[in-house]
């Protein structure tokens, strides 16, 4: 969409911003007899698992590492401490550009403890350009301060379920107890139940799908409810027409779905437009399948892979470069990449490759704007992984024991990764937030971040630039 509109539910989304119900992601509790330790003959069996005491040293350990090779692997990182943990990010439009850095637009959910209500926080971001920052800069951030480059535009307060927001004509709330939720610009009916985190927004249609607790996949067109009101009402640039005289709203309009989409038979996690066509879409859940519809022949599975991974999926994401592929990641742990041409209606696909690098569970999958083969993963391990899939087969001694494909790990989050966004207008700039909740006891941490580009250039690139470095450096070394 080219307008600044926001479809708010979950946080997989495309061409807008996205915010979950309040709810937690991650893998379900175990039961009790699963989760405590078996005792027999009255002595209590060793599990051989870490004390909480020693992964909480073991997390600081790591951090202090991380941090202190950020000057040598970051082009630039800013640290934007949360009051409350955000379980998605997204990048909106570029606002204005300037020498060294860009303005650029950020949606960020809230999850509260019910103290104060939900909200949907759009912000204002500098995002500084490549090769500017300074070393000591970058590393020099202190993780409970909020960052300069990060500054709050607007809140909104949040009601829940599937709505559409203009971000831009939405008056700014002050999120305390009690206070009214914002009015939506459009209401998306259908849902029976909750729908918590699978929403997408399609990339050449204003068409927004969601799945939810109701086991259902539903696919709406804002474009229905601009053919109900009619075109002769103005709004400034907006795509949702307002309702009542001089857009004093009593009530948000509504509207009903294309299609009610059902084959899956348990919590849907996450969809996903295809790149090419508006009317195809794939889904994932609990139940462990991939599901590919095509709302032109109906509203049953095209294709249905009964076990795509070996325990619930929580993410899926579309190629936009190859409409052939598609990301899933798993509370097993794993990313798998499937060829959809390889999938048969008999339920039977066999992944392409599985990637294994992650030592929990898998929360978000999602590919690169700027390279076909590039692709993050985000996990409750606190670690966001960059992968390049052209890079398994060229696995060399160097990187022998790295995962294969595995070229870059952010480890600046101390908690789980719950979501991250590659920014499409600075492409290897990405977003990530953490609910840290578990490490802290509440909050959560917002990091904006780009690699060295000396990692993903092509090697014989660096190498040259290296050497022309390491002659001009000898150079003025000579020099008296």
């Amino acid at each position: 969409m080219e307008s600044d509109e926001a479809a708010t539910a979950s946080p997989q989304a495309s061409g807008g911003t996205v915010t979950p119900a309040p709810k937690k992601r991650g893998r379900k509790p175990k039961n009790k007899d699963e989760s405590q330790e078996q005792i027999s003959g009255g002595k209590m069996k060793e599990s051989g698992k870490k004390t909480k005491q020693q992964e909480e040293q073991s997390v600081d350990e790591k951090y202090s590492q991380w941090k202190g090779l950020v000057p040598i692997l970051y082009d630039w990182l800013a640290n934007h401490n949360l009051v409350w943990p955000s379980l998605s990010c997204r990048w909106g439009p570029q606002l204005d550009q300037a020498t060294y850095k860009n303005r650029q637009r950020l949606y960020l959910s809230e999850q509260t403890d019910g103290s104060v209500p939900n909200t949907l926080v759009i912000a204002n971001c500098e995002v500084v350009k490549p090769r500017v920052a300074a070393a000591e800069h970058i590393s020099q951030f202190n993780e409970e301060a909020r960052s300069p480059f990060v500054k709050k535009y607007k809140t909104i307060i949040h009601p829940g379920e599937v709505l559409i927001w203009d971000v831009e004509t939405q008056p700014t709330r002050h999120a305390v107890l009690g206070a009214a939720s914002s009015r939506p610009d459009l209401i998306l009916t259908g849902h029976q139940d909750n729908a918590e985190f699978a929403l997408a927004m399609c990339p050449t249609e204003p068409f927004v799908l969601s799945g939810g607790k109701d086991k259902m996949v539903v696919l709406w067109s804002i474009q229905d409810h601009i053919t109900t009101v009619g075109t002769d009402s103005k709004s400034s640039g907006s795509i949702i027409k307002q309702t009542g005289e001089g857009g004093d709203k009593t009530e948000s309009p509504s509207v009903g779905p294309r299609g009610v989409y059902q084959g899956h038979d348990d919590t849907v996690e996450d969809v996903a437009f295809s790149p090419t066509s508006a009317q195809e879409f794939c889904s994932v859940g609990d139940d462990s399948c991939l599901i590919l519809w095509d709302a032109r022949t109906g509203t049953s599975p095209v294709t249905k892979v009964e076990k795509a991974h070996d325990a619930d999926l929580h993410c899926v994401d579309w190629n936009p470069h190859d409409d052939n592929l598609i990301l899933t990641g798993s509370a097993d742990n794993t990313v798998r990449l499937y060829d959809r041409r390889n999938l048969t209606s008999n339920g039977v696909g066999t992944p392409i490759y599985k990637f294994e690098g992650h030592k929990a569970a898998v929360l978000c999958v999602q590919w690169s704007p700027d390279k076909a083969s590039v692709f993050g993963s985000s996990a409750e391990d606190g670690l966001l992984n960059i992968w390049d899939y052209d890079r398994v087969s060229k696995k060399s001694d160097r990187a022998a024991k790295n995962p294969a494909g595995l070229f870059f790990q952010h480890a600046g989050h101390r908690d789980k990764v719950v979501d991250f966004h590659w920014n499409a207008a600075d492409p290897w700039t990405i977003v990530s937030v953490s609910d840290d909740c578990e490490t802290t006891g509440g909050g959560g941490t917002l990091q904006i971040w780009r690699m060295s580009d000396l990692i993903y250039r092509p090697e014989e690139e660096v190498l040259t630039e290296l050497e022309k470095f390491k002659s001009h450096v000898m150079t003025c070394a000579s020099k008296p």
